[in-house]
């Protein structure tokens, strides 16, 4: 990035590094995602703990929400809407889920580039905060699942 890039581009450039590479921390999402099978996706190795595969439905509820709220829409995701049911764990239903969370994602990601940088400090519908912060909230929601994923990953290969 450049220093003439927009405020707008940084934040989309911090998404797309959160979810698909390059990320300073250590391995993006989809990195994580990708030794990951349905059954992997699936288990549950620690007690009251979401699945790999509903927090992937998840993150991309939540980018869904937030192209929703950059449209203009009062949306909060709740109950299934915030973590969707887990369909029969498919290889083909996996390849799907992870496809739709890219899919979300980069449509996120397309959209936020593309945002003038004056709408960063515009309220989000129905919250107390603005834009810039809801977007700095998703790349940072997108990393603390992404280390839960981590952390689940390790405890079923020592299970």
């Amino acid at each position: 990035m450049t220093s003439t890039s927009s405020e707008s581009t940084l934040i989309a450039e911090q998404l797309r590094r959160a979810f698909d590479g390059d990320a300073w921390h250590g391995p993006a999402l989809l990195d994580l995602l990708q030794d990951v099978d349905a059954a992997t996706a699936a288990a549950k190795p620690i007690a009251d703990v979401h699945s790999i595969w509903e927090l992937v439905l998840h993150i991309a509820a939540w980018d869904g929400a937030a192209r929703r709220r950059l449209g203009g829409e009062k949306f909060q995701p709740e109950g299934l809407a915030n973590f969707p049911l887990v369909p029969k764990p498919t290889e083909a239903a996996w390849r799907k889920a992870v496809a739709h969370a890219k899919r979300t994602h980069d449509l996120l990601v397309k959209t936020v580039a593309a945002l003038p940088e004056s709408r960063l400090r515009e309220r989000v519908p129905g919250k107390k905060y603005d834009f810039y912060h809801m977007l700095h909230g998703v790349v940072q929601h997108e990393l603390y699942h992404a280390g839960q994923i981590a952390i689940l990953k390790k405890a079923l290969r020592r299970g």
